[in-house]
């Protein structure tokens, strides 16, 4: 080879090729971490209930490089970890402006008494102080015990029943509990056993003979309280009485001072 000039120049060439190639990815290198190109400009998009001070830190812990060289895809994951975000998306625009757009969780219900639930059946963990329903379960049936709720909801709303808890049990059980507006002031809550296998069918049986059982108990000043449909071809309820009536009949049976009359106070008529 090194009789033959064109084998010489051909390695010359290679050489200060590679050499010429190094020298520019070096000084590349070089010119995207000068500070020039950081970012100046963070605009943070559609946060409302995860809280701005906890975003606001992970990006600015995240903001490690410059326009070039920011890891998005680190600063994504870092982003999730925040209560309420459920994904975030970064976008540079030239020269120095970092847009981040923030997707939030949007509760659905309250999960086994410790996180929340989405309508698409995620479950995540965020301070939350509203009312919700609740809803128990495996985490990966969520999807099921959440399709049932909506669907209980709607039947027992046409027997004039809020349902507000529904649960699965390990062992595939279903228990639900609704509450009866017109039963007092606070609403009176029945709780209902409805088994497992056919727990459609139980709630379509009850359905069918609830507003007569309850117009009948509601005569004798009495509501549901407790109904177990786990039996073949019946349904066994223990039933109560409202607090506002417990207290009425508890006032009335007090003795009242003499020459007292009712609508009167100190002896004046109110």
């Amino acid at each position: 080879m090194w009789n033959d000039p064109k084998a010489l120049n051909a390695v010359a060439l290679t050489l200060v090729i590679l050499s010429a190639g190094a020298l520019l990815w070096a000084a590349g290198h070089w010119l995207v971490l000068q500070p020039s190109f950081a970012f100046r400009q963070v605009v943070v998009r559609d946060l409302n209930r995860a809280d701005p001070a906890h975003v606001a830190a992970v990006i600015r812990r995240e903001l490690k490089g410059t326009f070039f060289t920011m890891d998005l895809d680190g600063a994504q994951q870092a982003l999730r970890q925040v209560p309420w975000v459920r994904n975030a998306g970064l976008h540079r625009e030239w020269p120095d402006r970092l847009e981040v757009s923030i997707e939030e969780f949007e509760p659905f219900a309250n999960w086994n008494d410790s996180a929340l639930v989405t309508r698409d059946g995620v479950v995540f963990v965020a301070p939350y102080d509203g009312d919700l329903p609740e809803l128990a379960g495996r985490d990966d049936e969520a999807v099921t015990v959440i399709e049932r709720f909506e669907k209980w909801s709607v039947k027992l709303a046409a027997l004039g029943l809020d349902l507000r808890v529904v649960q699965h049990s390990p062992r595939g059980s279903w228990r639900i509990e609704a509450v009866d507006k017109k039963a007092d002031k606070n609403g009176s809550v029945q709780v209902i056993e409805l088994g497992r296998d056919i727990a459609d069918a139980r709630l379509e049986r009850f359905a069918s003979v609830y507003q007569k059982t309850a117009g009948a108990l509601a005569r004798a000043g009495r509501y549901p309280e407790y109904i177990d449909l786990r039996y073949q071809n019946g349904l066994a309820i223990r039933a109560t009485t409202p607090m506002n009536i417990r207290e009425n009949e508890t006032q009335s049976d007090r003795p009242r001072p003499a020459g007292s009359r009712s609508g009167e106070k100190n002896g004046e008529r109110r």
